[in-house]
Order: C-alpha cells, then sequence, then structure tokens
C-alpha cells in the first residue's frame, strides 16, 4: 500500500476481505483497486469502498454490464 492509498483510505485490509460476502448472492467479492469497488462476479455489480469503507448496498451498487 502506497502512501497516497493511506492517505485516502481507498484500501481493503486482506483479512477483511475474506470475510465479506455479497450480501445477493452470499459470494465472495474482489477488491479492484484501480476503481476501489469491490466486485461480485456472479450478480455483475461492483460496490463502492469510500473511505475504506466497504458500501455493501444493492442500492448503491454499480452494474458491471454496462462496461
Amino acid at each position: 500500500m502506497t502512501e497516497k492509498d493511506e492517505e485516502r483510505g481507498e484500501d481493503i485490509d486482506p483479512k477483511l476481505l475474506e470475510l465479506l460476502v455479497c450480501p445477493l448472492t452470499k459470494g465472495p467479492l474482489r477488491f479492484d483497486r484501480e476503481r476501489c469497488e469491490l466486485v461480485s462476479e456472479k450478480p455483475r455489480l461492483a460496490y463502492p469502498v469510500r473511505g475504506g469503507v466497504p458500501i455493501l448496498l444493492p442500492s448503491e451498487a454499480r452494474s458491471l454490464d454496462n462496461d
């Protein structure tokens, strides 16, 4: 993690990532560092991470079908 990442809080602790699951499918999440999102592959959704806090609300998720 770089100092810039630490300042913005845009990184996820690997231990926390192991515990987090998609709220819809209960499947694993992958952290996309470039977009600062947690990606759930099955429903094709990306959940934002703001200030280092995952926002795991389906209403806040971005559809990956538009990419």
